[in-house]
């Protein structure tokens, strides 16, 4: 016998409810943080005339696939939001796929050339190393320099904490000395079209490629603590000169690949501290992935807990000896004496056979 059509339907027991009640809640935070994802990457990359039309109909389109997901909805119009959503989802990821990093863009002064390298035994020549007399951020000498280097002779190695935005991110560089006073930095950066700045967030929407520069300290550190007014600590490595050796090429091998193959900048997975935790790793394979790699502005307390620093000082001496900004801010000599000035009195220096 047909069953009755005014037969209730059976009532939900209290656990079924929570159940599904969890269910719902999940699939909204998932709905919220994919439409999060897709409104900024339409905020960073979609065409200008397209962007705020584009971004609307996404945004109406999430707030239809949220409001099916409300008892009762699944019905009539509520049962065609999710379906629509899953096609709009899958345009965004197609388009997504069709951005490709580049070389060949209008480019900033200080990352307008792409560091080249030739290895030959312990001899290495650098084309491309950066020498810029910076006097204000808009108002600077361009100079690029080829430069030689003997890696027999390299002696030390510093870790670089550029602060510039609070104590919690900081950018990092690594600075290798030889045995003649010479310093040259390292650092992976943002590589800036004329018309962009630096954006935090726009790093996890491919807004940016990536450049390695290799600079002179009396460019690239003194263009952040005198210029842009950032706060800079400077820490000397542990590092045995085998093993300086081994990064210091590793460094000139990813530059090789960023010009063999253009990428993009990641704020959170390919950024200017994620490539010094890389290159540590060559040398000590279980270092561990860490909160710090991403708030910056720790790392020198992971470079400490890992005895990356210089031993026989606790990280708050190292701090307090190694902020060179003052020492920086105060110099007025010739660009070679830079190195040695901001150095003063940092711990590891003298016994590292750096210039006092």
């Amino acid at each position: 016998m047909p069953a009755d059509s005014d037969t209730p339907a059976p009532t939900p027991t209290p656990g079924a409810t929570r159940v599904r009640r969890l269910g719902i809640a999940m699939a909204a935070v998932a709905v919220v943080l994919v439409a999060a994802w897709g409104a900024f990457a339409l905020v960073y990359q979609a065409p200008s005339p397209w962007r705020w039309p584009l971004l609307a109909a996404w945004l109406a389109v999430a707030v239809a696939v949220l409001a099916s997901l409300r008892p009762g909805r699944a019905r009539g119009p509520g049962r065609i939001a999710p379906a629509v959503g899953g096609i709009a989802l899958l345009m965004l990821l197609g388009w997504w796929q069709t951005l490709t990093p580049s070389h060949a863009r209008l480019w900033a002064d200080d990352v307008a050339r792409l560091l080249e390298a030739d290895v030959d035994g312990s001899r290495v020549t650098l084309r491309n190393v950066r020498d810029f007399d910076w006097r204000s951020d808009d108002d600077y000498s361009v100079r690029w320099e080829t430069r030689a280097y003997d890696l027999d002779r390299l002696v030390s190695a510093d870790l670089i904490l550029s602060y510039w935005m609070g104590p919690h991110i900081a950018h990092t560089l690594v600075s290798f000395g030889f045995d003649d006073g010479r310093q040259l930095v390292f650092s992976l950066e943002i590589r800036k079209e004329r018309d962009e700045a630096f954006s935090a967030v726009g790093g996890f929407f491919r807004e940016f490629e990536t450049v390695l520069v290799a600079a002179d300290e009396h460019d690239i550190v003194r263009v952040r603590s005198n210029v842009r007014g950032e706060d800079v600590y400077l820490y000397r490595l542990d590092v045995p000169p085998a093993q300086l050796r081994e990064v210091f090429l590793g460094y000139l091998d990813e530059a090789a690949r960023i010009r063999r193959q253009p990428r993009f900048y990641n704020t959170l997975t390919s950024n200017c501290t994620t490539i010094v935790f890389e290159l540590a790793r060559r040398i000590a394979p279980t270092l561990p992935l860490d909160y710090r790699l991403l708030l910056s502005g720790h790392f020198d307390g992971y470079a400490y807990d890992h005895e990356g620093l210089v031993p026989g000082y606790d990280l708050a001496t190292l701090r307090a000896a190694g902020r060179i900004t003052a020492r920086a801010r105060a110099f007025d000599g010739p660009a070679a004496e830079f190195p040695h000035a901001i150095r003063r009195g940092v711990p590891g220096v003298a016994t590292a056979g750096a210039a006092p």
